[in-house]
């Protein structure tokens, strides 16, 4: 509650963002639809992972919630980013393995400050963590492809539990008990 008044849990729609996203991008990168979800992922990343997650940090600060501010603030602007950076064709070799080792740093960080809440928060942080360390090193220099579809297929489990951890919350909170563990 903030200021005596109800406010909704805005983490499930964050984490549909962050999944829904993780997921195209991750497919693409495991080339699990041999690139036609690539083009998918623009779009995607610059609305759904990106401004409405920035919305959610804001939503996230107005219930107090520091994690939940900080966390999806920081992956909005991963995804406007990764979104500029795929639009604009900026192709400077490593960069995408520097930009990605910097968030796995941060995903890192996350994931040692929920790894009290649940073992869903904990699954998310380290397979996100995990993630991202091979997606940077598949992208490091001239890029290592086994790296990068490696990282895209734990990418898709990430968004699966992320997408999991979003039903959790709002059926439980919709029947007001516990139907997903």
């Amino acid at each position: 509650m903030a200021n005596d008044r109800m406010v909704a849990n805005p983490a499930p729609l964050g984490l549909a963002a962050f999944g829904i996203t993780a997921f195209l991008q991750s497919s693409a990168d495991a080339n699990l639809w041999h690139g036609v979800a690539g083009a998918e992922v623009l779009g995607t990343a610059l609305f759904l992972g990106g401004v409405i997650s920035i919305l959610v940090s804001v939503m996230e600060f107005l219930r107090g919630d520091a994690i939940g501010l900080t966390f999806f603030g920081t992956f909005g602007a991963f995804w406007l980013s990764s979104w500029y950076y795929n639009s604009e064709h900026l192709q400077a070799p490593g960069a995408a393995g520097v930009f990605c080792m910097v968030f796995a740093i941060a995903a890192f960080v996350f994931w040692m400050a929920v790894m009290k809440r649940s073992m869903h928060h904990n699954l998310f942080g380290f397979l996100l963590t995990l993630t991202l360390i091979l997606e940077a090193f598949g992208n490091w220099g001239g890029g290592h492809s086994g790296a990068l579809k490696t990282g895209g297929w734990i990418g898709i489990l990430t968004a699966l539990v992320a997408l999991y951890m979003a039903a959790k919350a709002l059926i439980n909170e919709e029947y007001g008990r516990v139907l997903l563990p």
